[in-house]
């Protein structure tokens, strides 16, 4: 007898019965979805509105607000947080007119929230802003079913070892690809710039990518792509994990790797620029692995223990299509003489809005040691 999958009750739902209401039309109206990042600095939040027209621009959705004692943000006592939203979307789910927003958190005083990374981001970008950075970042996620064991793995045991199941093909390698596909045309269609996607090396592991993004862009569209995934897996019943190690043993763990590049390094003989920028991070190596996951280094210590095509979290190493290194430079770069570089490091959980602004402090601003500057309001 098939044993049943662990999947959600709502999962479980008539959705020809819901299509029924989706189809009704609207008179006008637009549903806006504000999305927001928690006080986990992890997980993401939700809720809707109505407007009377459709959004044209940012500058047509209004600032809101919510309930910071319900998402570990604000004292109970002082609990109103303002919703700032700066990037707008399609609806995927509720489709056209209506619109996903994500949003900048704000305190009461108006300063940012301890987990909004983007409005110190956002400074820097500003200042870096004629390097022209561009980034892409690969992000992979592991589909557990909902007792938290991974999707399609036997109930009592484990499935065949590593090997087969990279990019594989076939009901015995390949677990969940309607959720991939299903969020990758529901990023196309919200106009995140996803790239591209593959099943990864455990079973049941994915990755997707997004950009090249300029910028601030980068870490709007990798989160926004990062909500649309919650949401597809609520719909099928499962859950996607960011954790960068979620099986012990002799299993890969789950990474954020971030390939970057300034104007500079994408010009004929950038390579020099590469180099340089790779000599600037391997002096830093201690300030990067400390925000490239949200637990200061503690999560990416599971993962980047020099096995599973991963480097030591305790060296600093680059290399020519190494994937056991820090950095590597991509074997193509390596011969044209430009292009750009990946930083491996990055934990599938990081911040988005802390990598990017932290390889600019360092690779762009010069910034040196732990401590970050403060830089002025442009």
């Amino acid at each position: 007898r098939a044993v049943a999958m662990s999947v959600s009750h709502s999962s479980r739902l008539n959705k020809l019965v819901r299509e029924q209401y989706m189809r009704l039309p609207q008179d006008g109206k637009v549903q806006i979805t504000y999305v927001w990042i928690d006080g986990s600095g992890e997980g993401v939040r939700c809720k809707s509105r109505t407007l009377d027209k459709e959004p044209k621009s940012i500058e047509d959705v209004p600032e809101w607000n919510f309930d910071g004692s319900s998402t570990a943000q604000a004292e109970g006592s002082n609990s109103d947080m303002f919703l700032v939203p700066v990037c707008m979307f399609r609806d995927p789910f509720c489709l056209d007119p209506n619109k996903l927003v994500l949003c900048e958190v704000l305190k009461y005083n108006r300063k940012p929230a301890e987990t909004n990374l983007r409005h110190t981001c956002k400074k820097v970008m500003d200042l870096v802003k004629d390097s022209h950075p561009w980034f892409g970042m690969e992000q992979e996620y592991t589909l557990l079913g909902i007792n938290g064991h991974p999707y399609g793995w036997p109930d009592n045991g484990f499935p065949g070892p590593q090997g087969p199941y990279y990019c594989g093909v076939g009901a015995d390698k390949v677990y969940g690809r309607d959720i991939v596909e299903s969020h990758y045309k529901a990023c196309l269609y919200a106009g995140v710039k996803i790239c591209g996607t593959n099943a990864e090396v455990m079973p049941s592991q994915w990755e997707f990518q997004v950009g090249p993004c300029e910028g601030i862009e980068m870490g709007d569209h990798l989160w926004m792509a990062r909500f649309i995934l919650h949401r597809v897996c609520e719909d099928f019943g499962v859950v996607a994990t960011l954790d960068p190690k979620p099986m012990t043993g002799n299993w890969n763990g789950a990474g954020c790797h971030t390939n970057y590049s300034t104007e500079e390094m994408r010009r004929e003989g950038g390579l020099k620029h590469i180099e340089a920028a790779i000599e600037k991070l391997s002096k830093r190596h201690d300030y990067h692995i400390c925000v490239y996951d949200p637990r200061g280094g503690r999560d990416n210590s599971r993962r980047l223990t020099g096995h599973h095509e991963t480097s030591n979290i305790f060296e600093f190493s680059a290399g020519v299509a190494n994937r056991g290194a820090s950095i590597r430079i991509p074997r193509q770069v390596g011969q044209d003489g430009y292009g750009y570089f990946e930083d491996r490091r990055p934990a599938a959980n990081c911040d988005p809005y802390a990598v990017t602004e932290a390889i600019m402090r360092t690779t762009v601003l010069n910034e040196t040691g732990v401590e970050t500057k403060d830089y002025a309001e442009h």
